[in-house]
Protein backbone atom coordinates (compact mmCIF):
# COMPACT_ATOMS: atom_id res chain seq x y z
CA UNK A 1 0.00 0.00 0.00
CA UNK A 2 2.84 2.37 0.84
CA UNK A 3 4.23 1.87 -2.68
CA UNK A 4 0.89 2.96 -4.23
CA UNK A 5 0.81 6.17 -2.21
CA UNK A 6 4.44 6.88 -3.11
CA UNK A 7 3.73 6.39 -6.81
CA UNK A 8 0.80 8.82 -6.57
CA UNK A 9 3.01 11.36 -4.76
CA UNK A 10 5.66 11.13 -7.46
CA UNK A 11 3.09 11.61 -10.23
CA UNK A 12 1.53 14.65 -8.60
CA UNK A 13 4.94 16.13 -7.80
CA UNK A 14 6.09 15.74 -11.40
CA UNK A 15 2.96 17.61 -12.44
CA UNK A 16 4.07 20.54 -10.30
CA UNK A 17 1.64 19.92 -7.45
CA UNK A 18 2.91 20.18 -3.89
CA UNK A 19 1.95 16.97 -2.14
CA UNK A 20 2.89 15.39 1.15
CA UNK A 21 2.03 11.95 2.51
CA UNK A 22 3.16 10.81 5.93
CA UNK A 23 4.46 7.37 5.04
CA UNK A 24 5.36 6.65 8.66
CA UNK A 25 2.04 7.55 10.26
CA UNK A 26 1.54 3.99 11.46
CA UNK A 27 5.07 3.56 12.83
CA UNK A 28 5.43 3.24 16.61
CA UNK A 29 6.33 6.27 18.73
CA UNK A 30 9.93 5.13 18.90
CA UNK A 31 11.84 5.70 15.65
CA UNK A 32 14.35 3.28 14.16
CA UNK A 33 16.96 6.07 14.55
CA UNK A 34 18.00 6.69 18.15
CA UNK A 35 20.32 9.24 19.80
CA UNK A 36 21.32 9.84 23.39
CA UNK A 37 22.80 12.94 25.02
CA UNK A 38 26.49 12.18 25.66
CA UNK A 39 28.00 15.64 26.18
CA UNK A 40 28.26 15.61 29.99
CA UNK A 41 29.82 12.15 30.14
CA UNK A 42 32.16 13.08 27.29
CA UNK A 43 33.48 16.11 29.20
CA UNK A 44 32.36 18.90 26.86
CA UNK A 45 31.95 21.55 29.52
CA UNK A 46 32.93 24.88 27.94
CA UNK A 47 30.06 27.37 27.81
CA UNK A 48 29.61 29.26 24.54
CA UNK A 49 29.09 32.98 25.10
CA UNK A 50 27.61 35.43 22.61
CA UNK A 51 26.99 38.85 24.14
CA UNK A 52 24.90 39.34 27.23
CA UNK A 53 21.87 37.31 28.21
CA UNK A 54 19.52 40.12 27.24
CA UNK A 55 20.30 40.71 23.58
CA UNK A 56 20.50 44.36 22.50
CA UNK A 57 22.25 44.05 19.14
CA UNK A 58 22.54 41.69 16.18
CA UNK A 59 26.17 41.06 17.13
CA UNK A 60 25.00 39.24 20.27
CA UNK A 61 22.83 36.59 18.63
CA UNK A 62 24.53 34.88 15.69
CA UNK A 63 26.57 32.47 17.78
CA UNK A 64 29.43 30.29 16.58
CA UNK A 65 30.34 26.99 14.97
CA UNK A 66 32.51 23.94 15.61
CA UNK A 67 34.73 21.60 13.62
CA UNK A 68 35.56 17.90 13.70
CA UNK A 69 39.13 17.01 12.67
CA UNK A 70 41.92 14.62 13.64
CA UNK A 71 44.61 17.02 14.80
CA UNK A 72 47.05 14.35 16.12
CA UNK A 73 46.58 11.67 13.41
CA UNK A 74 45.49 8.95 15.84
CA UNK A 75 42.45 8.00 13.76
CA UNK A 76 39.98 9.60 16.19
CA UNK A 77 38.14 12.81 15.40
CA UNK A 78 38.73 15.64 17.83
CA UNK A 79 36.35 18.56 18.36
CA UNK A 80 37.09 22.27 18.15
CA UNK A 81 34.39 24.57 19.56
CA UNK A 82 34.47 28.26 18.67
CA UNK A 83 33.50 30.64 21.46
CA UNK A 84 32.09 34.16 21.14
CA UNK A 85 32.52 37.21 23.30
CA UNK A 86 31.00 40.43 24.59
CA UNK A 87 31.16 44.05 23.48
CA UNK A 88 33.58 44.69 26.32
CA UNK A 89 35.86 42.02 24.88
CA UNK A 90 35.55 43.52 21.41
CA UNK A 91 36.47 47.01 22.60
CA UNK A 92 39.49 45.49 24.32
CA UNK A 93 40.51 43.72 21.10
CA UNK A 94 40.10 46.91 19.08
CA UNK A 95 42.65 48.55 21.35
CA UNK A 96 45.14 45.71 20.93
CA UNK A 97 44.09 43.60 23.92
CA UNK A 98 42.51 40.19 24.00
CA UNK A 99 39.21 38.68 25.00
CA UNK A 100 38.67 37.10 28.40
CA UNK A 101 37.05 34.12 26.64
CA UNK A 102 38.66 31.39 24.58
CA UNK A 103 37.79 28.57 22.17
CA UNK A 104 38.05 24.89 23.10
CA UNK A 105 39.96 21.97 21.57
CA UNK A 106 38.76 18.63 22.91
CA UNK A 107 41.03 15.64 22.23
CA UNK A 108 39.18 12.40 21.60
CA UNK A 109 40.32 9.76 24.13
CA UNK A 110 38.75 6.89 22.20
CA UNK A 111 36.55 5.75 25.09
CA UNK A 112 33.63 8.13 24.63
CA UNK A 113 35.33 10.96 26.54
CA UNK A 114 37.34 14.02 25.55
CA UNK A 115 40.15 15.97 27.22
CA UNK A 116 40.42 19.75 27.00
CA UNK A 117 43.86 20.40 25.46
CA UNK A 118 43.23 24.00 24.39
CA UNK A 119 46.07 25.66 26.25
CA UNK A 120 48.59 22.90 25.53
CA UNK A 121 47.76 23.05 21.82
CA UNK A 122 47.82 26.85 21.72
CA UNK A 123 44.47 27.34 19.97
CA UNK A 124 42.52 29.28 22.61
CA UNK A 125 42.36 32.31 20.37
CA UNK A 126 41.05 34.81 22.93
CA UNK A 127 39.05 36.75 20.34
CA UNK A 128 35.34 36.88 19.55
CA UNK A 129 35.17 33.76 17.41
CA UNK A 130 32.52 32.91 14.84
CA UNK A 131 33.44 29.88 12.71
CA UNK A 132 36.09 27.40 11.63
CA UNK A 133 37.29 25.23 8.74
CA UNK A 134 39.87 22.47 9.07
CA UNK A 135 42.22 21.36 6.27
CA UNK A 136 45.88 20.62 5.54
CA UNK A 137 46.62 23.87 3.70
CA UNK A 138 50.38 23.19 3.33
CA UNK A 139 50.16 19.48 2.42
CA UNK A 140 52.48 18.37 5.24
CA UNK A 141 50.19 15.59 6.48
CA UNK A 142 48.82 17.44 9.51
CA UNK A 143 45.41 19.13 9.57
CA UNK A 144 45.49 22.88 10.14
CA UNK A 145 42.67 25.07 11.42
CA UNK A 146 41.30 28.37 10.16
CA UNK A 147 39.16 30.30 12.66
CA UNK A 148 37.03 33.28 11.70
CA UNK A 149 36.52 36.07 14.20
CA UNK A 150 34.80 39.36 14.73
CA UNK A 151 38.18 40.97 14.30
CA UNK A 152 41.29 39.41 12.76
CA UNK A 153 41.04 35.71 11.90
CA UNK A 154 43.44 32.91 12.88
CA UNK A 155 45.23 30.36 10.73
CA UNK A 156 46.53 27.79 13.19
CA UNK A 157 49.27 25.79 11.46
CA UNK A 158 49.59 22.29 12.88
CA UNK A 159 53.18 21.77 14.07
CA UNK A 160 52.78 18.00 14.12
CA UNK A 161 53.62 17.67 17.82
CA UNK A 162 50.20 18.44 19.30
CA UNK A 163 50.68 22.20 19.12
CA UNK A 164 49.69 24.93 16.67
CA UNK A 165 51.12 28.30 15.62
CA UNK A 166 48.96 31.17 14.37
CA UNK A 167 50.37 32.21 10.99
CA UNK A 168 47.37 34.15 9.68
CA UNK A 169 49.14 37.49 9.41
CA UNK A 170 52.29 36.17 7.75
CA UNK A 171 50.17 33.99 5.46
CA UNK A 172 48.07 36.99 4.45
CA UNK A 173 44.66 35.72 5.60
CA UNK A 174 44.00 37.53 8.91
CA UNK A 175 41.52 39.74 7.05
CA UNK A 176 41.87 42.79 9.25
CA UNK A 177 39.47 44.03 11.91
CA UNK A 178 36.26 42.92 10.18
CA UNK A 179 33.28 40.66 10.90
CA UNK A 180 34.27 37.32 9.35
CA UNK A 181 31.81 34.41 9.27
CA UNK A 182 31.86 31.23 7.14
CA UNK A 183 35.12 29.84 5.73
CA UNK A 184 35.68 27.04 3.23
CA UNK A 185 38.76 25.41 1.69
CA UNK A 186 38.84 24.20 -1.92
CA UNK A 187 41.35 23.94 -4.77
CA UNK A 188 39.54 26.09 -7.31
CA UNK A 189 42.42 26.18 -9.83
CA UNK A 190 43.58 22.56 -9.56
CA UNK A 191 47.19 23.27 -8.59
CA UNK A 192 47.19 20.82 -5.67
CA UNK A 193 46.97 23.49 -2.95
CA UNK A 194 43.85 24.46 -1.03
CA UNK A 195 42.55 27.98 -1.51
CA UNK A 196 40.39 29.75 1.07
CA UNK A 197 37.14 31.69 0.83
CA UNK A 198 35.91 33.75 3.79
CA UNK A 199 32.46 35.35 3.97
CA UNK A 200 31.82 38.68 5.70
CA UNK A 201 28.69 39.80 7.54
CA UNK A 202 28.46 43.44 8.72
CA UNK A 203 30.76 46.43 8.71
CA UNK A 204 32.14 46.21 12.22
CA UNK A 205 32.35 49.96 12.92
CA UNK A 206 28.53 50.12 13.12
CA UNK A 207 28.51 47.82 16.13
CA UNK A 208 30.27 50.41 18.28
CA UNK A 209 27.46 52.91 17.65
CA UNK A 210 24.05 53.09 19.39
CA UNK A 211 21.79 50.36 18.02
CA UNK A 212 18.30 51.06 16.72
CA UNK A 213 15.15 49.33 17.94
CA UNK A 214 12.48 47.83 15.68
CA UNK A 215 8.91 46.57 16.25
CA UNK A 216 8.33 42.79 16.30
CA UNK A 217 4.99 41.25 17.27
CA UNK A 218 4.02 44.30 19.27
CA UNK A 219 7.36 44.59 21.09
CA UNK A 220 10.49 46.65 20.58
CA UNK A 221 13.56 44.54 19.82
CA UNK A 222 16.96 45.20 18.31
CA UNK A 223 16.96 45.65 14.54
CA UNK A 224 18.34 42.95 12.25
CA UNK A 225 20.96 43.55 9.56
CA UNK A 226 18.53 45.23 7.16
CA UNK A 227 19.68 48.80 6.47
CA UNK A 228 23.17 48.22 7.82
CA UNK A 229 26.31 48.13 5.68
CA UNK A 230 27.60 44.65 4.91
CA UNK A 231 31.17 43.38 5.05
CA UNK A 232 33.09 42.08 2.01
CA UNK A 233 33.82 38.43 1.22
CA UNK A 234 37.38 37.35 0.32
CA UNK A 235 38.96 34.66 -1.86
CA UNK A 236 42.58 33.83 -1.03
CA UNK A 237 44.72 31.91 -3.52
CA UNK A 238 47.20 29.47 -1.96
CA UNK A 239 50.68 30.26 -3.31
CA UNK A 240 52.08 26.88 -2.24
CA UNK A 241 54.75 28.42 -0.01
CA UNK A 242 52.72 29.02 3.15
CA UNK A 243 51.25 32.30 1.94
CA UNK A 244 48.03 33.36 0.23
CA UNK A 245 47.12 36.17 -2.19
CA UNK A 246 43.80 38.01 -2.15
CA UNK A 247 42.35 37.37 -5.63
CA UNK A 248 38.74 38.31 -4.89
CA UNK A 249 38.32 40.89 -7.64
CA UNK A 250 40.35 39.24 -10.37
CA UNK A 251 38.62 35.89 -9.78
CA UNK A 252 35.17 37.46 -10.18
CA UNK A 253 33.83 36.74 -6.69
CA UNK A 254 33.76 40.29 -5.37
CA UNK A 255 30.76 40.91 -3.13
CA UNK A 256 29.87 44.19 -4.84
CA UNK A 257 26.50 44.49 -3.13
CA UNK A 258 28.02 43.81 0.30
CA UNK A 259 25.37 41.26 1.17
CA UNK A 260 25.32 39.72 4.63
CA UNK A 261 27.36 36.54 4.11
CA UNK A 262 27.07 33.61 6.49
CA UNK A 263 28.01 30.12 5.30
CA UNK A 264 30.10 29.31 2.23
CA UNK A 265 31.14 26.01 0.68
CA UNK A 266 33.06 24.82 -2.37
CA UNK A 267 31.30 22.10 -4.41
CA UNK A 268 31.26 20.99 -8.05
CA UNK A 269 27.57 21.45 -8.84
CA UNK A 270 27.71 20.75 -12.58
CA UNK A 271 30.18 17.83 -12.46
CA UNK A 272 32.72 19.47 -14.76
CA UNK A 273 35.62 18.66 -12.43
CA UNK A 274 35.97 22.22 -11.11
CA UNK A 275 34.69 23.31 -7.69
CA UNK A 276 32.05 26.02 -7.72
CA UNK A 277 31.23 28.18 -4.71
CA UNK A 278 27.91 28.68 -2.91
CA UNK A 279 27.37 31.46 -0.35
CA UNK A 280 24.26 31.71 1.84
CA UNK A 281 23.39 35.33 2.56
CA UNK A 282 21.19 36.73 5.30
CA UNK A 283 18.29 38.86 4.00
CA UNK A 284 19.59 38.86 0.45
CA UNK A 285 19.90 36.60 -2.57
CA UNK A 286 22.34 33.70 -2.34
CA UNK A 287 25.46 33.60 -4.49
CA UNK A 288 26.47 30.70 -6.69
CA UNK A 289 29.82 31.27 -8.38
CA UNK A 290 30.33 28.94 -11.36
CA UNK A 291 33.98 28.01 -11.86
CA UNK A 292 34.94 28.84 -15.46
CA UNK A 293 38.23 26.95 -15.28
CA UNK A 294 40.57 29.85 -16.02
CA UNK A 295 40.96 31.10 -12.47
CA UNK A 296 37.70 33.01 -12.78
CA UNK A 297 34.12 32.56 -11.64
CA UNK A 298 30.76 33.76 -12.91
CA UNK A 299 27.92 34.52 -10.48
CA UNK A 300 24.89 32.46 -11.61
CA UNK A 301 22.71 32.26 -8.49
CA UNK A 302 19.64 33.78 -10.13
CA UNK A 303 19.93 32.01 -13.49
CA UNK A 304 20.62 28.62 -11.88
CA UNK A 305 17.73 29.04 -9.44
CA UNK A 306 19.35 29.13 -5.98
CA UNK A 307 19.25 32.87 -5.26
CA UNK A 308 15.62 32.74 -4.12
CA UNK A 309 13.02 30.08 -3.26
CA UNK A 310 9.99 29.49 -5.44
CA UNK A 311 8.25 32.56 -3.98
CA UNK A 312 10.87 34.74 -5.69
CA UNK A 313 11.88 36.73 -2.62
CA UNK A 314 15.12 36.72 -0.69
CA UNK A 315 15.29 34.68 2.49
CA UNK A 316 17.44 35.14 5.59
CA UNK A 317 19.61 32.11 4.88
CA UNK A 318 22.06 31.00 7.56
CA UNK A 319 23.00 27.32 7.26
CA UNK A 320 23.86 25.19 4.24
CA UNK A 321 23.68 21.43 3.69
CA UNK A 322 25.05 19.84 0.53
CA UNK A 323 24.27 16.29 -0.57
CA UNK A 324 22.90 14.11 -3.36
CA UNK A 325 19.78 13.07 -1.48
CA UNK A 326 18.12 11.43 -4.52
CA UNK A 327 21.12 9.57 -6.04
CA UNK A 328 21.23 11.46 -9.34
CA UNK A 329 24.96 12.19 -9.21
CA UNK A 330 24.40 15.94 -8.79
CA UNK A 331 24.71 17.71 -5.45
CA UNK A 332 21.60 19.39 -4.06
CA UNK A 333 21.46 22.39 -1.71
CA UNK A 334 19.44 22.87 1.48
CA UNK A 335 19.36 26.19 3.38
CA UNK A 336 17.92 27.23 6.73
CA UNK A 337 16.23 30.57 7.32
CA UNK A 338 14.26 32.78 9.72
CA UNK A 339 11.06 31.70 11.43
CA UNK A 340 7.66 32.14 9.75
CA UNK A 341 9.33 31.09 6.52
CA UNK A 342 10.23 27.66 5.15
CA UNK A 343 13.67 26.11 4.98
CA UNK A 344 14.43 25.51 1.31
CA UNK A 345 15.62 22.42 -0.54
CA UNK A 346 16.97 23.12 -4.01
CA UNK A 347 17.04 20.05 -6.25
CA UNK A 348 19.89 19.99 -8.78
CA UNK A 349 18.54 18.99 -12.20
CA UNK A 350 22.06 18.54 -13.59
CA UNK A 351 21.38 21.04 -16.37
CA UNK A 352 22.57 24.22 -14.70
CA UNK A 353 19.18 24.62 -13.05
CA UNK A 354 17.88 24.03 -9.51
CA UNK A 355 14.25 23.72 -8.42
CA UNK A 356 12.71 24.51 -5.03
CA UNK A 357 11.22 21.18 -3.91
CA UNK A 358 10.69 22.06 -0.25
CA UNK A 359 6.98 21.25 -0.20
CA UNK A 360 7.16 18.15 -2.41
CA UNK A 361 9.83 16.58 -0.21
CA UNK A 362 8.21 17.41 3.12
CA UNK A 363 10.65 19.97 4.57
CA UNK A 364 8.55 23.07 3.85
CA UNK A 365 5.61 23.53 6.21
CA UNK A 366 7.24 21.63 9.09
CA UNK A 367 10.03 24.18 9.38
CA UNK A 368 7.98 27.39 9.46
CA UNK A 369 7.88 27.81 13.27
CA UNK A 370 11.65 27.32 13.49
CA UNK A 371 14.59 29.69 13.05
CA UNK A 372 17.30 27.49 11.57
CA UNK A 373 21.09 27.59 11.68
CA UNK A 374 23.36 24.56 11.27
CA UNK A 375 22.23 21.81 8.89
CA UNK A 376 23.61 18.76 7.12
CA UNK A 377 22.74 15.65 5.16
CA UNK A 378 23.92 12.32 6.62
CA UNK A 379 22.72 8.73 6.60
CA UNK A 380 21.72 8.32 10.25
CA UNK A 381 20.49 4.73 10.00
CA UNK A 382 22.82 3.41 7.26
CA UNK A 383 19.92 2.49 4.99
CA UNK A 384 21.63 4.02 1.94
CA UNK A 385 19.56 7.24 1.87
CA UNK A 386 20.61 10.60 3.27
CA UNK A 387 18.65 12.03 6.17
CA UNK A 388 18.60 15.71 7.16
CA UNK A 389 19.32 17.42 10.48
CA UNK A 390 18.98 21.06 11.54
CA UNK A 391 19.52 22.95 14.79
CA UNK A 392 17.38 25.92 15.63
CA UNK A 393 16.99 28.84 18.00
CA UNK A 394 15.50 32.29 17.93
CA UNK A 395 17.45 35.55 18.09
CA UNK A 396 14.92 37.36 20.28
CA UNK A 397 14.66 36.19 23.91
CA UNK A 398 11.40 38.16 23.85
CA UNK A 399 9.90 35.36 21.74
CA UNK A 400 9.15 33.51 24.98
CA UNK A 401 6.49 36.04 25.92
CA UNK A 402 5.19 37.00 22.47
CA UNK A 403 1.54 35.93 22.43
CA UNK A 404 1.20 35.69 18.65
CA UNK A 405 4.54 34.03 17.96
CA UNK A 406 4.63 30.53 16.49
CA UNK A 407 8.13 30.08 17.84
CA UNK A 408 10.11 30.11 21.08
CA UNK A 409 13.61 31.37 21.87
CA UNK A 410 14.89 27.91 22.73
CA UNK A 411 14.03 25.45 19.97
CA UNK A 412 14.56 21.73 19.52
CA UNK A 413 16.55 20.26 16.63
CA UNK A 414 14.76 18.73 13.65
CA UNK A 415 15.63 15.30 12.30
CA UNK A 416 14.17 14.40 8.92
CA UNK A 417 14.42 10.76 7.96
CA UNK A 418 14.23 10.05 4.24
CA UNK A 419 11.34 7.65 4.73
CA UNK A 420 10.98 6.99 1.01
CA UNK A 421 13.11 8.19 -1.92
CA UNK A 422 12.73 11.96 -2.04
CA UNK A 423 10.33 12.11 0.91
CA UNK A 424 11.46 13.43 4.33
CA UNK A 425 9.56 12.84 7.58
CA UNK A 426 10.41 14.73 10.77
CA UNK A 427 11.04 12.21 13.57
CA UNK A 428 13.16 14.15 16.09
CA UNK A 429 10.97 13.62 19.14
CA UNK A 430 10.75 9.89 18.42
CA UNK A 431 14.52 9.53 18.04
CA UNK A 432 15.60 10.33 21.59
CA UNK A 433 15.78 14.09 21.11
CA UNK A 434 12.78 14.64 23.39
CA UNK A 435 15.12 13.83 26.30
CA UNK A 436 17.81 16.31 25.23
CA UNK A 437 17.88 19.79 26.86
CA UNK A 438 16.63 22.48 24.50
CA UNK A 439 18.64 25.64 23.83
CA UNK A 440 18.94 28.41 21.28
CA UNK A 441 21.41 26.50 19.11
CA UNK A 442 23.69 27.56 16.24
CA UNK A 443 26.56 25.62 14.62
CA UNK A 444 26.18 21.88 13.97
CA UNK A 445 28.42 19.18 12.54
CA UNK A 446 28.31 15.41 12.19
CA UNK A 447 31.05 12.83 12.75
CA UNK A 448 31.44 9.21 13.68
CA UNK A 449 33.48 10.25 16.70
CA UNK A 450 33.66 6.76 18.21
CA UNK A 451 34.32 4.95 14.90
CA UNK A 452 31.44 2.50 15.37
CA UNK A 453 29.86 3.06 11.98
CA UNK A 454 27.03 5.34 13.19
CA UNK A 455 26.94 9.08 12.51
CA UNK A 456 26.99 11.22 15.70
CA UNK A 457 26.22 14.94 16.07
CA UNK A 458 27.59 17.95 17.93
CA UNK A 459 26.18 21.46 18.04
CA UNK A 460 26.76 24.75 19.87
CA UNK A 461 24.26 26.51 22.14
CA UNK A 462 24.05 30.11 23.31
CA UNK A 463 24.96 30.37 26.98
CA UNK A 464 25.54 26.62 27.41
CA UNK A 465 28.10 23.89 26.63
CA UNK A 466 27.84 22.13 23.26
CA UNK A 467 25.48 19.20 22.84
CA UNK A 468 26.91 15.84 21.79
CA UNK A 469 24.39 13.34 20.44
CA UNK A 470 25.66 9.78 20.28
CA UNK A 471 23.96 7.65 17.67
CA UNK A 472 22.86 4.42 19.34
CA UNK A 473 20.74 3.13 16.47
CA UNK A 474 20.76 -0.66 16.29
CA UNK A 475 20.31 -2.31 12.90
CA UNK A 476 21.76 -4.95 10.61
CA UNK A 477 22.62 -2.33 7.99
CA UNK A 478 26.12 -2.25 6.52
CA UNK A 479 28.30 0.80 5.94
CA UNK A 480 31.76 1.99 4.89
CA UNK A 481 33.74 5.11 5.81
CA UNK A 482 36.49 6.44 3.55
CA UNK A 483 39.31 8.86 4.29
CA UNK A 484 40.91 10.26 1.14
CA UNK A 485 44.63 11.08 0.95
CA UNK A 486 45.82 13.03 -2.07
CA UNK A 487 49.28 13.10 -3.61
CA UNK A 488 48.99 14.97 -6.91
CA UNK A 489 45.83 16.48 -5.45
CA UNK A 490 45.71 18.33 -2.13
CA UNK A 491 46.64 16.10 0.79
CA UNK A 492 43.08 15.87 2.19
CA UNK A 493 41.55 15.03 -1.16
CA UNK A 494 39.11 17.91 -0.70
CA UNK A 495 37.04 18.13 -3.87
CA UNK A 496 37.27 14.39 -4.58
CA UNK A 497 34.01 12.88 -5.87
CA UNK A 498 33.15 9.33 -4.79
CA UNK A 499 30.68 6.98 -6.45
CA UNK A 500 29.72 3.73 -4.73
CA UNK A 501 27.76 0.92 -6.39
CA UNK A 502 26.26 -1.94 -4.37
CA UNK A 503 23.76 -3.88 -6.42
CA UNK A 504 20.82 -1.60 -7.21
CA UNK A 505 22.12 1.10 -4.87
CA UNK A 506 24.31 3.83 -6.42
CA UNK A 507 25.43 6.74 -4.24
CA UNK A 508 27.56 9.83 -4.75
CA UNK A 509 29.45 11.92 -2.20
CA UNK A 510 32.23 14.51 -2.08
CA UNK A 511 34.96 15.60 0.31
CA UNK A 512 34.39 19.14 1.62
CA UNK A 513 35.74 21.54 4.25
CA UNK A 514 33.34 24.16 5.56
CA UNK A 515 29.55 23.73 5.60
CA UNK A 516 26.49 23.66 7.89
CA UNK A 517 26.63 26.97 9.79
CA UNK A 518 30.21 28.22 10.33
CA UNK A 519 31.22 24.60 10.98
CA UNK A 520 33.04 21.54 9.65
CA UNK A 521 31.73 17.99 9.39
CA UNK A 522 33.62 14.69 9.55
CA UNK A 523 36.22 15.00 6.73
CA UNK A 524 35.69 11.35 5.84
CA UNK A 525 32.99 10.13 3.45
CA UNK A 526 30.40 7.78 4.96
CA UNK A 527 28.08 5.52 2.98
CA UNK A 528 25.23 3.48 4.44
CA UNK A 529 24.41 0.34 2.47
CA UNK A 530 21.25 -1.05 4.02
CA UNK A 531 21.27 -4.85 3.93
CA UNK A 532 23.43 -5.09 0.83
CA UNK A 533 26.33 -7.38 1.63
CA UNK A 534 28.72 -6.51 -1.18
CA UNK A 535 30.21 -3.36 -2.70
CA UNK A 536 30.56 -3.88 -6.44
CA UNK A 537 32.67 -0.82 -7.15
CA UNK A 538 34.04 2.34 -5.54
CA UNK A 539 35.04 5.06 -7.97
CA UNK A 540 37.12 8.05 -6.85
CA UNK A 541 37.51 11.07 -9.10
CA UNK A 542 40.41 13.02 -7.63
CA UNK A 543 40.77 16.81 -8.00
CA UNK A 544 43.83 16.17 -10.18
CA UNK A 545 41.57 14.46 -12.72
CA UNK A 546 42.73 10.93 -11.93
CA UNK A 547 39.86 8.43 -11.79
CA UNK A 548 40.36 5.21 -9.83
CA UNK A 549 37.95 2.27 -9.71
CA UNK A 550 38.21 -0.21 -6.84
CA UNK A 551 36.30 -3.48 -6.90
CA UNK A 552 37.50 -5.15 -3.71
CA UNK A 553 36.05 -2.94 -0.99
CA UNK A 554 35.32 -4.38 2.48
CA UNK A 555 32.12 -3.60 4.38
CA UNK A 556 31.75 -2.19 7.89
CA UNK A 557 35.28 -0.80 7.94
CA UNK A 558 37.10 2.52 7.88
CA UNK A 559 39.28 2.72 4.78
CA UNK A 560 42.24 4.88 3.86
CA UNK A 561 42.24 5.46 0.10
CA UNK A 562 45.33 7.14 -1.35
CA UNK A 563 45.53 8.76 -4.74
CA UNK A 564 47.18 6.40 -7.20
CA UNK A 565 47.51 3.63 -4.60
CA UNK A 566 43.97 2.50 -3.85
CA UNK A 567 43.08 1.18 -0.39
CA UNK A 568 46.19 1.36 1.77
CA UNK A 569 44.66 0.71 5.21
CA UNK A 570 41.60 -1.12 6.51
CA UNK A 571 40.68 -0.18 10.07
CA UNK A 572 38.36 -2.17 12.32
CA UNK A 573 35.38 -0.35 13.84
CA UNK A 574 34.90 0.01 17.56
CA UNK A 575 32.13 -1.74 19.48
CA UNK A 576 28.72 -0.31 18.68
CA UNK A 577 27.32 1.85 21.48
CA UNK A 578 23.83 0.43 21.13
CA UNK A 579 24.82 -3.22 21.43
Amino acid sequence: MKEHWLALAVCLSSAGLAVRFDLTANEPNRSSIQFRDAGTRAGLKGITVCGKEQKTSVIEVNGSGLCWFDYNNDGLLDLYVVNGGTMEDLRREKQGGRSALHNYLYRNNGDGTFTDVTEKAGVGGYRWGTGCAAADFNNDGFTDLFVTNIGESFLFRNNGDGTFTDVAKSAGVDGGFEWHTGATFGDYDGDGYLDLYVAGYLDLAQMFQPQKRCPWLGMQVFCGPGGLKGAPDRLYHNNGNGTFTDVTRQAGVEDRDLLYGFTATFEDFDNDGRPDLFVANDRGRNYLYHNLGNGKFEEVGETWGVAYPVEGRAQANMGVAIGDYDHTGFMDIFVTTFSQDHFTLYHNSGKGLFFDVSNETGVGSVTRPFLGWGAFFADMDNDGWLDLFTVNGHVYPEAERAREAMEKYEQRPLLFRQSAPGIFTEIGLRSGLADVPVHSSRGAAYADFNNDGNIDIAYTNLGAPPTLLENVTVSDHHWVTIRTVGHRSNRDGIGARLKLRAGDLVQYAAVRSGESYLSGNDPRVHFGLGQRSKIDELEVRWPSGLVEKLDTVPLDRILIVEEGKGITQVLEPRAHAGK
